[in-house]
């Protein structure tokens, strides 16, 4: 699908997915400390991030995608949500492996930022990959 032939995304569908879950969402967002320590229990960070790459980290994917998302209220371009793709699909096998010290519950947050993500056509499938 060429870049013309995409619909504008939706900020009011966003927000309505977004408020859905809004309370324990945002408890769960402030309860991320970002202290790094669910690295570890990632294995796309310890083998592909080489335990370097911060965009491995399931804090950091979830602070960059559903927290963005909410900081900005749902306001966003697609080229915003494009850049979640990467995080949430290519760098995220969402495997439930990671685990979070303070009880944040990662992989849950994962999954509803790629129903958002979803609600607007954006999904694992980069267009700009092709098809096999």
């Amino acid at each position: 699908m060429a870049g013309n032939d995409l619909k504008p995304i939706n900020t009011d569908q966003i927000r309505a997915l977004l408020k859905q879950k809004e309370a324990s969402m945002k408890l769960r967002l402030a309860a991320c400390a970002g202290c790094t320590l669910c690295a570890e229990s990632c294995f796309m960070f310890m083998n592909k991030g080489k335990g370097q790459d911060p965009q491995y980290m399931p804090s950091y994917k979830v602070l960059n995608t559903l927290g963005k998302l909410y900081r900005k209220r749902g306001k966003v371009s697609r080229a915003e949500l494009e850049r979640m793709r990467q995080l949430l699909w290519k760098n995220c096998a969402l495997c439930e492996r990671c685990y979070c010290p303070l009880g944040v519950d990662l992989p849950n947050m994962i999954a509803f930022a790629r129903k958002i993500l979803r609600s607007q056509g954006i999904d694992e499938t980069d267009p700009k990959e092709p098809s096999t």
